[in-house]
């Protein structure tokens, strides 16, 4: 278990990220098995959005877990994608929590992100201040951002939030480079999202029009030399990057939780291994910015 930044939280080292679930050709059978699974091995954070899968993500979790709401640290995202209110503004703040809890059927959010909005949407303040109003009413815990580059940048600096969620992998390493030591000097909880990069490597062909597929690339060109499983490689290094609270997977297979939980159980990669995948990247990658 980490300490989750200054919030007073404590988590262990992997989450369930639970965009997938919001995909309707999963059975609602197996979203139920998956999410139980989870839990019952000690997977306590459950990071969502509003608009994953329409909300299907947010009405899912609500569904199946909302009756051990108390045994899990519920994170959701926020400010735009909602019909009927314009992006990043107060409002879509307000109305987006209350379908949030709505869906979930719970009284109160643990984590709420801002979901990757830009540096004029933080520099207005307003946002901001709307959610540190949800927090003051109870409704919300950590006023957190997700997002990545300099937006990521920003909103570690403005000194507006709790927390952040960002993208650290072998294949994606610009935000861990730049930005995420400060904000765990900050003491800000640091979640990481891609954490395996998307598992592009299972392709033996550059994937076409697959979500994250310039990993693909990058995998190519930095070329690592491991004997290591590549799910296990990719995880450990993110799990255990320095400055890191804890790295999502996203899945809808029980059993990559099992076998997650085993990778992080091995502790983090050994100092040579680290030292080739620095050494790889300070020859290919130095130029690259994170993947939104």
């Amino acid at each position: 278990m980490r300490a989750f930044g200054n919030t007073g939280l404590t988590v262990p080292m992997l989450g369930l990220g639970a965009s997938q679930i919001g995909s309707a050709d999963m059975a609602e059978a197996d979203v139920e098995r998956l999410l139980h699974h989870a839990l019952d091995s000690g997977v306590t954070l459950i990071d969502t959005a509003h608009c994953y899968g329409d909300g299907l993500s947010e009405e899912r979790i609500g569904r199946h877990v909302a009756g051990r709401r108390d045994e899990f640290i519920l994170s959701t995202k926020c400010g735009h994608a909602l019909d009927g209110y314009e992006d990043w503004t107060p409002e879509i703040v307000r109305a987006s929590v209350a379908l949030s809890l709505e869906r979930m059927r719970t009284d109160h959010l643990d984590i709420l992100h801002l979901h990757s909005c830009d540096i004029d949407a933080l520099e207005d303040g307003r946002l901001a201040d709307t959610m540190d109003a949800l927090r003051d009413e109870g409704t919300v815990g950590v006023v957190a951002y997700s997002g990545d580059n300099d937006a990521l940048a920003f909103a570690v600096d403005s000194g507006r939030f709790a927390s952040i969620e960002a993208s650290v992998s072998i294949a994606d390493q610009h935000n861990l480079r730049t930005v995420i030591g400060r904000a765990a000097e900050a003491g800000l909880g640091v979640i990481v999202k891609r954490g395996i990069a998307n598992g592009i490597w299972r392709h033996t062909e550059r994937p076409t029009g697959t979500y994250g597929d310039v990993y693909w690339d990058r995998l190519q060109e930095l070329a690592y030399d491991t004997n290591l499983e590549m799910g296990e490689f990719a995880l450990r290094f993110s799990a255990f990057a320095p400055g890191v609270s804890l790295s999502l997977l996203g899945t809808t297979n029980p059993d990559n939780i099992t076998r997650a939980i085993a990778a992080v159980e091995q502790g983090p990669l050994p100092d040579d291994v680290l030292a080739h995948i620095a050494e790889r990247w300070d020859a290919v990658g130095q130029d690259w910015d994170s993947q939104r």
